[in-house]
């Protein structure tokens, strides 16, 4: 069996490479710079060098796989990152046309079933409709994860948090899903390796359990030995914040757009339940990835 593995060195993806491995199957791992990947997992893998927004790379490096794991290269200082988006999910339909790939699992995000009006997450929704299409073309077995809100997300604002802030744009009493990155990998691993499913599934991974803000804050402070306080801003706060931090315009209204909620109306398509809740928590990870750098 031969699993095609993108942005194999980032939160997901790295450890869904380890999980194949582990599972001893030899993925192929593309990638732009093969020198941050673990030297340990080198001798493992199979290495595809490139671009994930050259078309004919994308067709040649997924060239005779089973099964394909596809996470959008976000570069939200591009003048249209939506459309980019957009571009890189035609590349992968192309390469599903082309190559007759069996299965493809597809990081998406809760959000995505919008379709439009939920920032950056609009582009993901563009790339499962190119998938939807390759998909009814060809009869590929497609998996959409919609995912919650990343835990790593936490580690953007270190200096926040070491002085005792959590800051969102969301209603601090406004529960949502938060999600540790291993446990999307081991979903989507999972499905990697499956070969009995089919048809175009879309699947939530929600976490152990929906959090406000206020919640999360204190699983935090105790995880961490830190008093951490829920701090709701405002729009333009956050658009500040962004352009003191050197972001664009197009990159500000995006990133601020992903802060729909239930004050838009919004809940997830996917109810939770035992398909869609993972295990690990909000203080267990905090614990390992927090506490040593706060």
């Amino acid at each position: 069996m031969t699993i095609a593995v993108t942005t194999p060195t980032g939160n997901v993806g790295s450890y869904v490479a380890r999980m194949l491995c582990q599972a001893g199957v030899r993925p192929r791992l593309l990638l732009r710079n093969p020198d941050r990947l673990d030297a340990e997992v080198r001798d493992e893998v199979e290495l595809a060098v490139g671009d994930q927004r050259d078309v004919d790379y994308v067709a040649e490096s997924t060239r005779g796989v089973d099964a394909v794991f596809w996470v959008h290269p976000d570069d939200w200082s591009l003048p249209d990152p939506d459309a980019d988006a957009e571009r890189t999910g035609e590349g992968l339909a192309a390469a599903m046309r082309q190559n007759r790939i069996a299965r493809v699992v597809f990081q998406s995000s809760i959000g995505a079933e919008m379709r439009h009006g939920a920032g950056f997450v609009d582009g993901l929704a563009r790339i499962e409709q190119r998938l939807d299409a390759a998909r009814d073309e060809m009869g590929t077995a497609l998996l959409h994860l919609r995912c919650g809100y990343f835990m790593t997300n936490l580690l953007h604002d270190l200096d926040g948090l070491r002085a005792g802030r959590l800051t969102t744009l969301r209603p601090l009493d406004e529960p949502m899903p938060w999600v540790d990155p291993r446990d999307i990998a081991t979903v989507a691993a999972a499905r990697l390796l499956a070969d009995d499913w089919t048809g175009r599934q879309v699947q939530a991974v929600h976490g152990p359990a929906d959090l406000t803000w206020t919640e999360a804050a204190a699983a935090l402070s105790t995880a961490t030995g830190v008093s951490i306080e829920a701090q709701q801003i405002t729009d333009d706060d956050e658009r500040a914040a962004l352009r003191d931090a050197g972001m664009g315009e197009v990159a500000v209204e995006g990133i601020v757009g992903m802060s729909f909620g239930k004050r838009d109306g919004f809940t997830p398509e996917q109810p939770r339940s035992v398909l869609t809740t993972t295990p690990s928590s909000l203080a267990g990870w905090a614990i390992t990835h927090l506490r040593p750098v706060l």
